[in-house]
């Protein structure tokens, strides 16, 4: 006898019922309620109340008016204003919804129905109906899912939702926030002796306006009872050739002083299921060794006709029963090449073989493997590529066109992950990896290719060094034709959108780049240099002038490179007592005969020393006193 454990070093490894089994267990437990609410502490029965999911169809607004909503108007032309309702199967159909959260309902069911709420102004009830055939004396459960339809982030007006029985407010859910998602609130309450109805409402606590928009699902009513258990939860498994299980049912709780049990058996896996007759009691002992699954559960009541009302009683969660069967037979058909792990061993040609195994589960089973090998028919396929638009983007894609033979169904990865359609989108430039594999375990393997096109490319040139006042021309490069040009910073460099060229005279050292787009593939690229300025003040002051009127230096003025000087703002003259005798404002340089004459109240002044002092604007805005002395010599 082999005992078998794991066969993960094997090319192929089939997995023998009874020796590895993944299955899913079905657990009908209690509904899951927020701790703020009033839970059922135990377990739950069917839901009474079955009109409370709102049923589903093909369309998504129901043209019938449920007439569920007292106060409210139905509308069958979404989104509903303040104070109406509709019936949808998804928001996210609608040409627009006030901005709100795009969802269906709250089920797996793609064409599942739910209420959609625009709360009125005036707060009040928002739904209503009855329920009818009850038990007195009985402990319900009372829940709804309810979905704040503003996104997260809104200061708006948030839903706040009473739950009423009878007309009495039994519990508020508070302020409901808005964290796009499903929120289930609920409660607990009992019914009076000889009550055998009541009436469900939901109001609406906040007023309507700017927010307080609300979608509601899944309204249950359930009786409530003790917690029913078959213990432990995992699966039972038992040999083929073993002994029969007891299944005990567990009470946790003193709810119900007369409990009374009714064990049942799904054929359907846990779909539907069937009293099982005569199993009445706490225990109920699984007989029959057949292998296969078997699932059970049981009901609970307080009193034999409250276990014959579904509406009085609660179910118990589900436990499976797996036998494990004596004898397996595998078939496989393997690719040429391949190996299969069967025990201690690994074939690689076709046969039937035969072995006894010790199976995890400590259940011996006789298993008759039938193999077949067959040829490599050469795998090949072809792809679709779509390259990145730009260089560095990631909007590339590919995907595989056609397979060539091989046997499907065909399993695919991409760089070692499984991708059922074969394809990747928003891919950048890069080597990807793909593995084809067919039902045999044949395998094809190649690596795919996903250009980046050719970049587009600006070159501005090396970076500049100028005195103030120098002008600067930049001639850019483009690998490409270009359009859309858009100097940095714009408001020093004048001229966007659409220069392609730049000049200007830089005041102040600055980075400049230029962003622009290449007019055959609307890729976007951009380069920048650093323009240096040298603040050099480029001014002239001479020292000596002769004003005896020969035509050769015969003023005093002050001379600058044009625009690195500006204006003079201000050049006055004193003689060596401090005297004016000289003084001129707003005058621009190199301008000779506006300067001093040698003068004073139209008369020549003498040889000397006299003294001045000036005011200079330049290019940047910056304005610097210059003073000294002048000669005046004849």
């Amino acid at each position: 006898m082999n005992l078998l454990f794991d066969n993960a070093n094997a090319d192929r490894q089939e997995r023998i019922p009874g020796l590895s089994v993944f299955l899913p267990i079905l657990l009908l437990l209690g509904m899951a309620i927020p701790a703020s609410a009033q839970i059922c502490d135990g377990n739950v029965g069917e839901n009474i109340f079955t009109e409370g999911d709102f049923g589903s169809g093909l369309a998504n607004i129901p043209w019938t008016d449920p007439q569920i909503a007292p106060g409210y108007i139905y509308t069958t032309q979404p989104p509903p204003n303040d104070g109406y309702y509709t019936i949808t199967n998804n928001i996210a159909f609608w040409p627009s919804a006030f901005g709100w959260v795009e969802i269906g309902d709250n089920s797996n069911d793609l064409q599942g129905y739910m209420m959609v709420v625009n709360a009125s102004y005036t707060p009040g009830l928002f739904y209503e109906q009855q329920v009818e055939g009850l038990c007195d004396n009985t402990l319900y459960l009372f829940s709804a899912d309810i979905f704040n339809l503003i996104h997260s982030g809104s200061n708006v007006i948030k839903p706040n939702v009473s739950f009423l029985i009878d007309g009495n407010v039994v519990y508020s859910t508070g302020e409901i926030p808005e964290n796009q998602q499903w929120n289930t609130y609920g409660f607990t309450f009992s019914t009076e002796p000889g009550q055998t109805s009541v009436t469900l409402a939901l109001r609406n606590n906040a007023p309507g306006g700017i927010g307080n928009d609300l979608a509601l699902d899944n309204i249950t009513f359930r009786p409530c009872g003790p917690e029913a258990l078959i213990l432990p939860d995992e699966i039972a498994n038992i040999c083929e050739d073993g002994t029969p299980i007891d299944l005990e049912a567990t009470i946790v709780g003193n709810q119900y002083d007369t409990p009374v049990f009714q064990w049942q058996q799904s054929f359907d896996e846990g779909q539907t299921w069937v009293d099982i007759p005569g199993a009445t009691n706490a225990t109920y002992t699984h007989t029959d060794l057949s292998a296969g699954y078997y699932y059970y559960r049981y009901l609970l009541a307080n009193g034999s006709s409250n276990l014959l009302n579904p509406y009085c009683r609660v179910v118990s969660n589900v436990k499976i029963v797996y036998v494990v069967p004596k004898f397996y037979t595998i078939v496989d058909t393997l690719c040429e090449g391949l190996s299969f792990s069967f025990g201690n061993h690994f074939y690689s040609g076709t046969g039937i073989y035969v072995d006894s195994l010790l199976t995890y589960l400590g259940c011996d089973s006789i298993v008759t493997l039938d193999l077949t090998f067959i040829p490599d028919e050469g795998i090949d396929a072809t792809f679709d590529l779509t390259s990145p638009s730009c260089t560095g983007f990631q909007d590339g894609s590919i995907s595989v066109d056609t397979i060539l033979n091989g046997t499907k169904p065909y399993s695919i990865f991409i760089d070692d992950v499984s991708n059922a359609n074969g394809s990747l989108s928003q891919l950048p430039g890069g080597d990807y990896s793909f593995v084809i594999e067919d039902r045999y375990g044949c395998r094809f393997e190649t690596t795919v290719n996903l250009e980046d096109p050719p970049p587009f490319l600006i070159d501005l040139g090396p970076d500049w060094s100028v005195d103030l006042g120098e002008s600067i021309t930049l001639h850019p490069f483009f690998s490409e034709p270009a359009g859309n040009f858009l100097w940095q910073p714009a408001d020093l460099i004048d001229c966007n959108p659409g220069c392609e060229t730049a000049s200007w005279t830089p005041v102040d050292s600055t980075l400049v780049s230029l962003t622009a787009t290449a007019t055959a593939t609307g890729c976007i690229a951009s380069d920048a240099i650093f323009v240096n300025v040298d603040h050099a003040r480029k001014v002239y002051i001479p020292n000596t002038f002769s004003p005896n009127f020969d035509g050769i230096n015969d003023y005093f003025a002050i001379f600058g490179a044009i625009p690195n000087v500006q204006r003079i703002e201000e050049l006055v003259i004193f003689d060596r007592w401090g005297e004016l005798v000289f003084e001129r404002k707003n005058m621009l340089p190199n301008q000779s005969t506006l300067g001093w004459d040698g003068t004073f109240e139209g008369k020549p002044l003498p040889e000397g020393v006299y003294l001045y002092f000036a005011k200079i604007r330049f290019l940047d805005n910056e304005v610097i006193s210059y003073f000294g002395d002048i000669s005046i010599i004849k």
